[in-house]
């Protein structure tokens, strides 16, 4: 499993924009990939920094470089 800075700089490479590790795992949640809630998170009902979606097929292009995610997965 890639770690946040793998994703991060494979955005990067790729796309030229460094996403921020809450929109990763904003990403990851949503598609099931985290193991729960940080305990240092602020609000447990809403994320302070959600995915923009101009971010979201980018990490999710990154995932599936990785092996993450399967290729349909949207």
């Amino acid at each position: 499993m890639a770690t946040y800075q793998a994703i991060a700089e494979r955005v990067k490479e790729t796309y030229g924009r460094v996403p921020k590790t809450c929109y990763i795992a904003d990403v990851k949640a949503s598609l099931g990939l985290t193991r729960g809630q940080a305990p240092n998170r602020f609000d447990r009902a809403a994320r302070v920094h959600p995915c923009p979606s101009a971010f979201r097929p980018h990490i999710e292009a990154a995932l599936r470089h990785f092996k993450m995610i399967r290729a349909s997965s949207k």
